[in-house]
């Protein structure tokens, strides 16, 4: 699976109830240097904990851009106050150390078991402290960041479906909010191990839950995720469709897809119609895939 989709799927930020500054607006995870300006901006006013959880996400916009050492620095210089602040702060921080280590901007040859080794300790300690604390939406986190720890696609199901457990079992809005992004990792591990009917089952949840939202760009990926589910079972037809629909919707935002290119190449192959397998080839190449 293509990792720009999963970047786009996994990475979430939410604020908890427990926080004086919402974390949610100053998030534009596409500019992460944006980002950085705007926590900057809010350390000016920030007090206490705030002032800790800032510059976690200060850190976490330096690790989005592939600068782990200066993530890591930065983490490092607010541990000491750290261990002496609250709950949130402190699982904020372990979490952020984990993707220093392990994250979907890792390239492959970066995950040694010793990288390894510690993003899985800083994960499970935020675990630990977020599930003390009920801090839902963090132990969320934690779980589905231990997916990139453990690839394989039964560990990244086990993960996922903890996770879900999670979602499910909380009242808090910020754990609801992730519940379209797991069921997509849950539906990813089990398109992964062949399950290709539970998959479908869990990107159609994920489709109804982006509908009621508003993020334009994650309800189009939901939706690709059926159509390439549709596709392993054998639905050309109503892939085909449902891909040619993205297609228009994704022109209609100026934002064309080259998965969606790719998907329908390999539609039109199948069909044996290969002039408009060669005409989508082409378009997936001008568009950078």
């Amino acid at each position: 699976m293509r990792d720009r989709l999963l970047v786009l799927i996994l990475l979430l930020a939410t604020a908890t109830a427990t926080m004086a500054i919402d974390l949610t607006p100053l998030w534009d995870f596409n500019r992460p240097d944006v980002s950085e300006q705007r926590f900057l901006a809010a350390l000016k006013t920030a007090t206490a904990d705030d002032v800790l959880v800032l510059q976690t996400q200060i850190a976490r916009t330096h690790g989005l851009r592939k600068d782990f050492a200066k993530a890591r620095a930065i983490l490092e210089s607010v541990e000491a106050r750290v261990q002496q602040a609250g709950a949130e702060a402190r699982a904020r921080h372990a979490l952020e150390l984990g993707r220093t280590y392990a994250s979907a901007a890792h390239p492959p040859e970066a995950k040694t078991p010793e990288a390894e080794a510690e993003a899985r300790a800083a994960y499970q300690r935020a675990l630990a402290i977020a599930r003390a604390e009920h801090l839902d939406d963090l132990a969320i986190d934690a779980i589905h960041m231990l997916a990139f720890v453990d690839t394989a696609p039964a560990d990244q199901l086990k993960w996922a479906q903890q996770a879900l457990a999670v979602v499910e079992a909380s009242s808090l809005p910020a754990a609801k909010k992730w519940e379209a992004s797991i069921r997509n990792n849950v539906g990813y591990a089990l398109h992964q191990l062949g399950r290709f009917d539970e998959a479908l089952a869990q990107f159609q949840q994920a489709v109804v839950l982006r509908e009621a939202g508003t993020n334009a760009q994650a309800t189009r990926v939901a939706h690709w995720m059926v159509a390439w589910t549709l596709r392993a079972l054998g639905r050309t037809d109503e892939a085909l469709e449902k891909q040619l629909w993205l297609e228009r919707a994704g022109d209609a935002a100026k934002q064309p897809d080259p998965h969606v290119y790719e998907e329908l190449e390999l539609l039109y192959r199948a069909k044996g119609m290969n002039d408009r397998a060669a005409h989508y080839a082409e378009l997936r190449s001008r568009t950078g895939q």
